[in-house]
């Protein structure tokens, strides 16, 4: 783990981001020493400092760091973590220090292969994202609704599920982004209220606006699901992953899913960053 440029195994218990966490976060693909979708984290991270009031400035010391500690890596995972800092007492920031980054690597999740060439099931999960546009879309440190979600899947014998908001909204799933078609159009959540605005996300419309591909950001409820023809899931590190099929709580109705549209995705968004692309 590198903190601040220098190599840790500790954090001081004063760090903000362990009292409250206070801070913000990306985890992404290194593939060949190189950090997929640099940009774009960079650009997130930015975001969400600024809508949490962080003034980090560390960003050139931080690209430095990254730079030297992924250049060997074949394929790992680098998770980028900033706090506000050490100090203060209760919520407010007076006295608090500067603020801090951590860097840490880790294995690449081996599973996603598979997702991606079987597809999986999707279950919907029974936990609730609350409404806050103040923090929408961005990865902020506070993941508790997170954490209770993955409980309640790891007791559900699905290896994801659909996450709605208190509003019965969909807005993604436990890890996440959520796509689905009807007909010849595509469709995603609209994220103005809760959920994470994912790279893979903003990549894939990208995509399918070049291509012609009719997308619309949405709020819609899971009967939308259960009417669609094709599912995928998305995030930076599992790519694209299409779905068999998905089944609410507490019924046996299964809806079945084709996959023949998501092949095409899939092969143009693996090789945009097996050529360095993204």
């Amino acid at each position: 783990m590198i903190v601040n440029g220098q190599p840790q195994t500790q954090l001081n218990i004063a760090d903000r981001a362990l009292q409250y966490g206070d801070g913000c976060f990306t985890t992404i693909a290194v593939r060949r020493g190189r950090a997929e979708l640099w940009t774009e984290h960079l650009s997130r991270l930015k975001l969400s400092c600024a809508r949490l009031h962080i003034d980090f400035c560390a960003w050139n010391e931080l690209q430095e760091d990254v730079e030297t500690l992924i250049r060997e890596q074949t394929e790992v995972v680098l998770k980028i973590i900033i706090s506000r800092g050490e100090g203060g007492r209760g919520y407010g920031v007076a006295g608090v220090g500067q603020p801090s980054y951590i860097l840490s690597l880790h294995a690449m999740p081996q599973h996603y292969q598979q997702w991606q060439t079987q597809g999986i099931d999707l279950g919907l999960s029974p936990i609730k994202l609350a409404r806050q546009p103040l923090l929408a879309g961005i990865k902020h440190l506070n993941r508790l609704e997170q954490v209770l979600i993955k409980y309640e899947l790891e007791q559900s014998g699905y290896v994801d599920a659909v996450v709605c908001d208190t509003d019965n909204m969909m807005v993604e799933t436990s890890a996440a982004n959520l796509f689905w078609r009807q007909g010849p159009l595509w469709y995603t959540p609209e994220l103005l209220n809760s959920g994470v605005e994912g790279l893979m996300r903003n990549l894939i419309i990208d995509i399918f606006k070049q291509h012609a591909v009719i997308i619309q950001t949405v709020a819609a409820k899971v009967s939308s699901l259960q009417q669609a023809e094709q599912v995928f899931i998305c995030n930076s590190l599992m790519g694209v992953v299409p779905i068999k099929s998905f089944s609410p709580i507490d019924t046996s109705q299964k809806t079945c899913f084709s996959s023949d549209q998501v092949s095409w995705l899939q092969a143009l968004v693996n090789d945009r960053c097996a050529n360095g692309e993204v």
